[in-house]
């Protein structure tokens, strides 16, 4: 074995494969789609111009409640465009059951895909352990890009100590998909708040880059910023997901469910909220917020979906 590996990291080869099987004993359920490759799935687009065609194309793909009720668990790959501009005048009109239905429905493939992406790099982490990289190899550049990428590692680190790397594999995780669902409802009013309706943005986090879009009245104490703006509904969740498997202020949910899959088990979105008191001002009301969501629209089942791999749809909303 290389010195860089003897040096910093002071593991054998074997005891690092290993550790690596060992890591991916503990990979969510989620269903690979990288190793399938969703790119080679059939794709076809649906144009929708009322909620009405979304629940057609719904009953067409049986994906409705009465499936959900009946244990199914496999869910299309159904992908909406963008949140069209309409939505908050069609939701005024259909009832709040209906209306939370087709939120959940469109956000919970959209969350799944996202977190396909996050297990795929979960497998290529454990990949690069077994193969103990030299410092120069293209493999080490691989793993300090998912570091710089999950913040643990700065621009110009030429290598990984232990702590970070322990670290990075704590980061590159999935987020539980009712926990995902309640906090996308809560922050964007069921998608129809201004920010979600103006750029798809789902889950309030704030951009200071002065590129975000601007809250009717500015908060002065907090200078120059907006609410981050998005292509499309699966940019959002990326970015969600990124901050809350990176920012400071969710170390504690991290560390929550590390501890959790270390036992064996699967994480989920209602013991998980208990640690995002920090995501709000509101604190603990904000996480009671959260279970209440949880609870009251029967979310822990979502835990356990996954996605179909027959064929993506994207449905293009036209305003």
């Amino acid at each position: 074995m290389n010195h860089f590996f003897q040096n910093i990291f002071k593991k054998s080869a074997a005891s690092w494969i290993t550790m690596a099987l060992l890591f991916l004993t503990i990979m969510p359920a989620t269903g690979c789609a990288e190793k399938n490759g969703e790119s080679k799935l059939p794709h076809r687009t649906v144009v929708s111009r009322s909620t009405e065609d979304i629940f057609k194309l719904f009953d067409s793909l049986d994906y409705t409640a009465e499936t959900w009720a009946q244990g199914v668990r496999e869910i299309p790959r159904v992908y909406m465009t963008k949140i069209p501009s309409r939505w908050k005048t069609e939701s005024d009109k259909i009832t709040v059951v209906r209306k939370k239905e087709i939120f959940f429905r469109l956000l919970a493939p959209v969350i799944l895909r996202a977190n396909e992406l996050i297990v795929a790099e979960r497998e290529e982490l454990a990949n690069l352990l077994a193969m103990s990289p030299d410092p120069d190899s293209k493999e080490m550049k691989s793993l300090l890009d998912l570091g710089r990428k999950y913040k643990v590692v700065k621009e110009d680190d030429k290598q990984l100590t232990e702590e970070q790397l322990a670290e990075l594999k704590i980061r590159v995780d999935t987020i539980p998909p009712s926990l995902a669902l309640a906090q996308g409802a809560e922050e964007s009013g069921w998608g129809t708040s201004r920010f979600a309706l103006l750029g798809n943005s789902l889950f309030g986090q704030w951009d200071f880059s002065g590129k975000g879009i601007k809250p009717k009245e500015q908060r002065s104490e907090l200078g120059d910023y907006g609410l981050a703006a998005f292509d499309t509904p699966l940019d959002a969740v990326i970015a969600y997901t990124r901050n809350l498997n990176t920012h400071r202020a969710y170390t504690k949910m991290r560390k929550l469910r590390a501890e959790i899959r270390q036992k064996g088990q699967e994480p989920t979105g209602y013991e998980l909220a208990d640690t995002l008191d920090k995501y709000s001002e509101r604190g603990q009301e904000y996480v009671d917020g959260l279970h209440a969501i949880m609870r009251v629209n029967k979310l822990a089942a979502t835990d356990k979906a996954h996605l179909a791999n027959d064929e993506v749809i994207l449905i293009e909303p036209a305003d």
